[in-house]
């Protein structure tokens, strides 16, 4: 005997429609995205800080290969000038 047949109550009035299913689901999907979302965002601030590191990096390495290239120009017009 179920509440329907106990005076036209309906069984979905006092259970999750299927509707209710699709809101709940379409939430936990969303809910998902979210974090993935935020995860490939947490992925992409790390990367940057690590591209901006190497930056640094390679604008100190060619600063040292100017040093260096200004040293060997001086160098190489020295040992002309002993000729």
């Amino acid at each position: 005997m179920s509440l329907s047949s106990l005076g036209g109550f309906d069984d979905n009035a006092w259970g999750a429609s299927n509707e209710d299913a699709d809101i709940v689901t379409a939430a936990i999907k969303k809910d998902k995205l979210i974090k993935e979302i935020t995860a490939a965002q947490e992925d992409l601030r790390a990367l940057l800080t690590r591209v901006k590191s190497v930056q640094t990096d390679v604008d100190k390495l060619a600063s040292g290969n100017e040093t260096l290239q200004m040293y060997i120009d001086n160098l190489t017009m020295q040992m002309a000038k002993r000729r």
